[in-house]
């Protein structure tokens, strides 16, 4: 093992550690490389230099401030060892080559480090072996970085020759770098060869732009590429085309399903005993017979095995295939999708998928419901979704909503019923009914929007925005798909700041506070005044911390409280009711640490605790005693109770033996006549209160630094544009010593997440509760804010939704997760969720609709476990059987009714009871 000379701590390599990654990953750029690393052998490193596994973001960024433990009983970890990320690749025509294992996770299996990191930990530890991979433009826009850890492996298939080969290759990289590859690993010509989209092992489209990125060309892993050798180029090209169904400008012509070599029911496979590109006419023939032999049977047979099939999980696949069930096992699904449902297929929808995801669908769900129990491989149903939703490729763990949610709009999106969609422009109101314009706007979306998914899963609800100015109402009607309500006991929210003085008559103080979970800043100032006793001649500067500065002042009183994130560092700061020609000076401080580099870096100075804030009236010249004067004030409160007296310290005016009090009483009584009158008495004011120079750095109206510290009193010079005048505080050892800044270092969270207060409530939470503070009005996020059409400008409205009209089944969707920019977090909330009598006749607000809306679950999905490790499963009711399942991937198992509830469930699925079961219900209560 190589070691730098000479060896650092635990602590110093911690942060050498964190400066890189800070600095690296500041300036990554497309192109850059980054290093997969062992999450073992970081879990290792992480402990020996104190750093709480807990708190890591899995990549390596984040070094929050942990107790130290002892770290001589603590042994460094041993060299870098990657071994377990690969496996090797023997071939018979080429040479063994090392591969990543396919189903690694992110924060479970590896970490990615910037190569600065990988290089410091390589130079101290030594091992490997290293595993590079690029950084690439990504996300819908293209301009999200992300690091491309699997790259693309195509299957390349020499024809007529009849070769194969494998390749890995960028999605980046251009259809022209591919064709070159292919011509140099079968040696051929490249004036001689096409290289084709051979997607399922049939000719979608000629790859002949050589500019378009295969990312682009929506070319997905392990896909075929068909590399074709032609004598006569344009002969035979254009033959081929015809041939294979393709259309000139590249684009597919599809076969019906029944020759497809889809299989269509009871398991049984069209390509079934003929080549994988279409099956034999009399193969055609017996599957079209079965098929009509299964469409004629209901959702399932009592007494039977159908609807029991489970799904291999493929690796990491637990979130497909729970949603899958899911939605298999809608009864309406389940008949529609057994049936002669092509005839609605929409090839021409440009916004559906061509027809492919609806067929591969309908050909699982016949395979689920097939008779016999052995579990079903999803594979081809994947290889569809990931070429049309490439989010959801690879082999990652991925949220089972947000697929649930993209099937659910492909399937309607391919099976939509309209093929031309007509303009349709929405009239005003004026007045009229809701209940006409609900109609109207629903009219208007059938007119749009018309297949199995809307008949059965869309609902509509009723959208108010009321402009904050001008009362202005707006009112629409939308359509939804689903319901995503939030999970939460009240509608209040506790939130922690700390409140700092200016006038040096308290150290800083933390509380927590209730305010409404959608209220103002305005509401937070008025608790936090309350909490801390804020006097009449007082006011609260709010302040947003991030990185040790001031990030932002909320000085908006109309600032949304839910634009400010649980993990968000805020402050306080009592200031003076000053008037005019005032300024804040922000005083930052540091202390010296040392630069990256090793022991023998130079050591500077970086930004550490928490800013103070006082405010100062720039009426008169400002000079370096007055900022000497302001600092002092300032620190006070943090001044150790032995130096009180100290005369180099602080006024001689107050005893040695002074208490806290006294301190308070005595000095900060001379501190704030001075501080409230903007100077600080004449030019020698500072000798005359016998205070001793602070290590004080001014940054003056050209950005340039003045050190306080030394020289006479003298006038500065400060930006009139900027509300802030910026000093610097240097804290050397000697003067921590003197003082306490413990109060400076420790910035609690705005909402910390941690085990559930004893105080809280007991009884669980219920789903109509949920469903209550999903309607309830609240402002619209700052992000999000609506045009009003009278004031012309755009107005943080407050928005209120009702249900109008409900569906026949209703998609529940728990949000158990939230994000922030440095967490990630599940809510492990039970929530009460009635299985039977889901009543919802009072949430309704068409009150002309005189019928009972009562609904049964029959269907969940569940998610145990953490963000990045957790798992999926379903529970579901075999309707005809009365009874429910557990489907956990391939094993399925009965459970009880009463075992259905828990507090993993996450998407739920409730049917319409009907009306003559509903009357029953009725007279049941």
């Amino acid at each position: 093992m190589t070691e730098a000379s000479p060896k650092l701590t635990p602590e110093e390599e911690k942060l050498t550690i964190r400066d890189i990654t800070v600095s690296a990953e500041a300036q990554t750029k497309e192109g850059d490389t980054f290093y997969l690393l062992n999450q073992r052998w970081w879990q290792e490193w992480l402990e020996y230099v104190n750093q709480s596994p807990a708190t890591n973001t899995n990549n390596g960024s984040s070094f929050e401030h942990h107790d130290a433990v002892d770290s001589s009983s603590l042994k460094g970890p041993s060299s870098i060892d990657n071994s377990d990320l690969l496996y090797e690749v023997t071939s018979d025509k080429s040479t063994p080559r090392t591969e990543l294992h396919e189903t690694l996770v992110e924060g479970t299996d590896f970490i990615l480090l910037p190569q600065e990191v990988w290089n410091q930990f390589c130079a101290w530890y030594g091992g490997g072996p290293p595993v590079a991979r690029k950084v690439i433009n990504s996300g819908v826009s293209k301009t999200e970085l992300s690091v491309e850890v699997y790259p693309l492996r195509l299957q390349l298939h020499l024809m007529p020759k009849g070769d194969r080969a494998t390749t890995r290759i960028s999605k980046k990289e251009t259809i022209g770098e591919l064709h070159k590859r292919a011509c140099e690993i079968f040696d051929l010509n490249p004036d001689q060869v096409y290289i084709w989209d051979y997607f399922s092992h049939r000719k979608h489209a000629l790859m002949n732009d050589m500019e378009k990125t295969l990312d682009d060309a929506n070319i997905q892993m392990d896909q075929d590429i068909l590399v074709e050798v032609i004598d006569n180029n344009v002969g035979s090209i254009t033959s081929s085309l015809r041939e294979n169904g393709t259309a000139d400008n590249g684009t597919l012509a599809f076969v019906e399903p029944s020759q497809s070599g889809f299989s269509i029911a009871g398991g049984l496979s069209a390509s079934k005993g003929s080549s994988r590109n279409g099956g034999s006419l009399q193969n055609l023939g017996s599957v079209r017979e079965t098929d009509k032999t299964y469409g004629s049977i209901g959702v399932s047979t009592r007494g039977s095995s159908c609807g029991l099939t489970g799904l291999l999980n493929l690796g990491n696949t637990c979130f497909m295939n729970s949603a899958i069930q899911c939605l298999v096992h809608t009864p309406e699904f389940a008949r529609y999708f057994r049936e002669d449902y092509y005839q609605e297929i929409n090839r021409q929808n440009p916004l559906g998928m061509v027809g492919e995801l609806a067929l591969a669908f309908g050909e699982l769900l016949r395979k689920l419901w097939a008779p016999g129990r052995t579990p079903v491989a999803p594979r081809p149903f994947k290889a569809k979704l990931a070429r049309f939703a490439p989010q959801f490729s690879g082999y990652n763990q991925h949220d089972s909503q947000e697929l649930l949610a993209f099937l659910l709009d492909g399937l309607h999106e391919d099976l939509n019923r309209v093929k031309h969609k007509p303009y349709i422009k929405s009239k005003d109101a004026d007045g009229r009914p809701d209940e006409e314009i609900a109609d109207e706007y629903w009219a208007n979306h059938i007119a749009r929007n018309d297949s199995i998914i809307v008949d059965v899963c869309q609902g509509q609800y009723k959208s108010t925005l009321v402009c904050p100015v001008c009362n202005k109402i707006s009112v629409t009607f939308d359509p939804f798909m689903y319901l995503s309500l939030p999970l939460q006991f009240t509608s209040n929210r506790s939130m922690t700041v700390t409140v700092f003085t200016c006038d040096g008559s308290a150290p800083p103080a933390a509380y927590t506070v209730a305010v409404p979970k959608q209220g103002r800043c305005r509401d937070l100032i008025q608790a936090l005044a309350i909490a801390c006793s804020l006097k009449h001649n007082e006011k609260l500067l709010l302040a947003e911390i991030r990185g040790h500065n001031i990030y932002q002042y909320l000085e908006d009183p109309l600032i949304s409280l839910a634009s400010i994130r649980d993990d968000d560092h805020l402050a306080a700061y009592k200031i003076p009711k000053l008037v005019k020609n005032t300024k804040f000076l922000q005083l930052i401080h540091r202390r010296e640490e040392r630069e990256t580099g090793g022991a023998q870096g130079a050591m500077s100075w970086k930004p550490y605790g928490t800013p103070l804030v006082s405010s100062i009236l720039c009426e008169d010249v400002i000079t370096s005693d007055d900022i000497q004067s302001i600092v002092h004030t300032l620190l006070l409160p943090m001044l150790r109770a032995e130096n009180v007296g100290h005369p180099s310290l602080t006024s001689s005016r107050t005893s040695a033996a002074a208490t806290e009090s006294s301190r308070a009483a005595g000095l900060t009584e001379e501190c704030t006549e001075t501080y409230v009158s903007g100077r600080h008495g004449n030019g020698g004011s500072l000798r005359a209160r016998n205070l001793q120079k602070l290590p004080l750095v001014f940054v003056d109206e050209n950005n340039v630094c003045i050190d306080l510290s030394v020289g006479e009193d003298k006038a500065l010079k400060y930006s009139s544009s900027s509300p802030s005048i910026l000093v610097f505080i240097d804290w050397s050892k000697k003067l921590l010593k003197n003082y306490d800044t413990h109060y400076l270092e420790n910035l609690p969270e705005v909402s910390r997440y941690g085990p559930t207060a004893k105080k809280a409530r007991i009884e669980p939470l219920s789903l109509y509760t949920c469903l209550e503070s999903f309607l309830r009005e609240e402002p619209l996020v700052p992000e999000d804010m609506w045009y009003c059409p009278r004031c012309k400008e755009r107005r943080q409205a407050s928005k209120k939704l009702d249900l109008w009209r409900l569906p026949e089944v209703l998609v529940i969707h728990l949000k158990r997760f939230s994000y922030s920019r440095s967490m990630k977090h599940k809510l492990e909330t039970f929530v009460n969720f009635p299985i039977h009598d889901f009543d919802l006749t009072n949430y309704v607000a068409n009150k002309n609709n005189s019928q009972r809306q009562l609904y049964e679950l029959y269907a969940l999905t569940n998610h145990y476990g953490g963000m990045g490790s957790g798992h999926y499963t379903a529970h579901i009711k075999l309707l005809d059987e009365n009874r429910w399942y557990n489907f956990d991937d391939s094993h399925i198992s009965p459970i009880n009714e009463e075992d259905v509830k828990s507090a993993a469930a996450y998407v739920l699925f409730y049917r319409r009871v009907k009306a003559d079961k509903a009357i029953l219900s009725i007279g049941a209560s």
